[in-house]
């Protein structure tokens, strides 16, 4: 039902792949696009498998297995290293109770490196969905991992 909407609102056309992609997987609470669904985005859109398997490896937003609701990627570039990543990884794991490259058990978060985010005069960064967050500190990371429990549980009241 979605995927058809997604589908119409781009018209169905092969040079919209990537914001069909995006807004899909978007859209599901797991936040990945599996080997069915890529067949069948295929098939409406005309255009081969691979096609879709190509951008789907290429660029790291996208996923082929499931995921959390909300993905915390952490920046692992230069300026983000040198101003504490890891210990912001150490933060996010305790908090989470998971490591990174995992999910919690709830489904709703899952922990993943990134390139540069552009924003180092924040460093240490993460990216949840679109927002950014930095000068990252243990009361601010458990502030964020409760705003989004509590958007997350009042979206489903």
């Amino acid at each position: 039902m979605v995927l058809s909407s997604i589908l119409e609102k781009y018209q169905r056309q092969p040079e919209n792949l990537i914001h069909i992609l995006l807004e899909y997987q978007q859209s599901k609470d797991q936040n990945y696009i599996s080997e069915a669904e890529v067949i069948h985005i295929s098939r409406e859109l005309n255009i081969p498998e691979s096609q879709i398997y190509t951008i789907m490896t290429f660029y790291s937003l996208f996923s082929l297995t499931p995921r959390g609701k909300y993905i915390i990627q952490v920046c692992n570039d230069v300026p983000c290293h040198v101003q504490g990543a890891a210990d912001i990884v150490e933060m996010l794991e305790d908090s989470l109770k998971i490591t990174m490259g995992e999910t919690t058990p709830d489904g709703l978060f899952t922990l993943e490196y990134t390139s540069c985010i552009g924003c180092c005069d924040k460093a240490p960064a993460i990216r949840i969905g679109t927002e950014v967050f930095g000068h990252l500190t243990e009361t601010e990371i458990s502030r964020i991992i409760t705003r989004f429990r509590r958007e997350y549980d009042a979206a489903r009241e």
